[in-house]
Parts: C-alpha cells; sequence; structure tokens
C-alpha cells in the first residue's frame, strides 16, 4: 500500500508540473500575441502616416503643375497679345 501511494504521489506531481509547464506557455503564447498586435497597431501608424505624407506630397505637387499651367497660360497669352500690337 505505501509502494501504491508513493507511486500515486509521483503521479500528482508529474500532473502538476505539465500543468505548470501548459500554464507557463500559455502565458508565452499570450505575451506573443500581445507583442504581435501591438507590433501590428504601430505598424499600422506608420503604414498610415506613410500614406498621408504621400498623398500631401503628390498634391503639393499637382497644385505646383497646376499654377506652372495656369503661368504658362498667361505668358502664351501675353504672346499673343504683344505680337498682335
Amino acid at each position: 500500500m505505501l509502494g501504491c501511494d508513493k507511486q500515486k504521489a509521483v503521479i500528482d506531481d508529474t500532473k502538476e508540473a505539465t500543468k505548470e509547464a501548459i500554464d507557463t506557455r500559455k502565458a508565452e503564447v499570450n505575451a506573443d500575441a500581445k507583442y504581435a498586435t501591438e507590433q501590428t497597431d504601430v505598424n499600422a501608424k506608420i503604414d498610415k502616416a506613410n500614406i498621408q505624407a504621400n498623398k500631401e506630397s503628390i498634391q503639393a505637387q499637382l497644385d505646383a503643375d497646376k499654377k506652372k499651367a495656369d503661368a504658362e497660360a498667361d505668358a502664351a497669352k501675353a504672346k499673343v497679345d504683344a505680337e498682335q500690337e
């Protein structure tokens, strides 16, 4: 009977150690998932800022192109006026 109790105690100890190892692994998985989620959020913010900066840069270039087109048209009109005088 004493040997049986020792075997059962070993089984219980093994079970507890296994459960603790599983709980530790679960905590690691949760920490990894939390970090991955946080990193994804950071990356999304960076991507959004880059998209916004790119949009603003393109819009500024288009505004400059528009002003250039206006200036070229005004110069062409002035040339026509000068040639007709």
